[in-house]
């Protein structure tokens, strides 16, 4: 996955403007790296992300190059990273699962209209993903567009399934207007069961604790409740129950790649790590129920017949 539009700069680790001195940044930079210490009761991850954020900027020639767009050697997203990708030619002639639905669709869809009313009414965007413009904008904008780069990069995932599979993307979850969470992201049904699946990018680190994902980013979201009642909506209508609940996050903010949390109306909940989604959807979850060859039929034809895109 592309750099999050989430991902912190140097300058926001370090606690300090863009435009800052060079005395600034380094009053800075001490600050923050005797708060991070461990030694003074600080933390060891805050503490190395604040001496890589020294190394990009700390000195003139880092500091120009970073701000030229360049970090570590490397290129800093350009408007193609977080564009919507264009087609591209397969080069694997396995087949693939049955897809539907649009991917990140509705994401990008509140993404762009967030953008243009932030930037403000008569100016006019030329590229609404525009690097410098996303890293500009408000987090909860950015959280916009991240989610929709997550969402897109599980479906490429879940594509590879094979055609035991079939996935469906952005399904309504709220067309009897009760008030619920707008969408499922993916919904996957295959002989190793069905899988009721939200992806998602807070921009930090996330842990399942009783059954429901915690970390400081979630800023009290109880995201396992929203996805257990979008499942909820979309099995009551097709009368089938989900096998298993998945919430998926890049591969850096989970600690375990596959990390369950017990059980939530007979599914079994999971926590997963991007990488990891499509063998513990092929595998099946521990305890999470298998599906015959007649039953996937059955509930294939039931969900066609009362699935709704967002």
């Amino acid at each position: 996955m592309p750099d999050s539009p989430l991902s912190a700069s140097p300058y926001e680790v370090l606690g300090v403007a863009a435009d800052a001195d060079d005395a600034a940044l380094r009053l800075a930079y001490r600050r923050a790296l005797r708060e991070a210490h461990p030694d003074t009761g600080g933390d060891v991850v805050r503490f190395h992300a604040v001496q890589v954020a020294w190394e990009l900027v700390g000195t003139p020639d880092a500091r120009a190059l970073f701000d030229r767009g360049a970090r570590g050697g490397a290129p800093e997203p350009t408007r193609e990273a977080w564009a919507p990708a264009a087609p591209r030619a397969r080069r694997d002639s396995r087949p693939l699962a049955r897809t539907y639905g649009h991917p990140g669709g509705l994401s990008r869809e509140r993404y762009l209209d967030l953008i243009r009313e932030w930037a403000g009414r008569g100016v006019t965007l030329a590229d609404p993903y525009d690097p410098a413009l996303v890293r500009s904008a408000p987090r909860d904008i950015r959280h916009v567009l991240a989610d929709a780069l997550a969402e897109e990069s599980s479906a490429r995932a879940l594509s590879t399934l094979g055609i035991a599979y079939t996935v469906w993307h952005d399904l309504a979850t709220d067309a009897a207007g009760r008030g619920l969470p707008p969408k499922l992201d993916h919904l996957v049904l295959g002989p190793s069961g069905l899988f009721a699946i939200q992806s998602e990018d807070w921009g930090g680190p996330v842990a399942m604790k009783r059954g429901e994902l915690v970390g400081e980013a979630l800023a009290g979201e109880r995201p396992v409740r929203a996805l257990a009642a979008r499942a909820k909506a979309i099995g009551r209508a097709a009368r089938v129950k989900p096998t298993a609940l998945l919430m998926v996050v890049p591969d850096e903010h989970a600690e375990e790649s596959l990390e369950l949390g017990g059980t939530n109306r007979g599914a079994v909940v999971a926590l997963v790590r991007r990488s990891r989604l499509a063998s513990a959807v092929r595998e099946g979850l521990p305890g999470s129920a298998q599906l015959g060859g007649t039953e996937v039929m059955e509930v294939r034809s039931r969900l066609q017949a009362v699935v709704q895109f967002a």
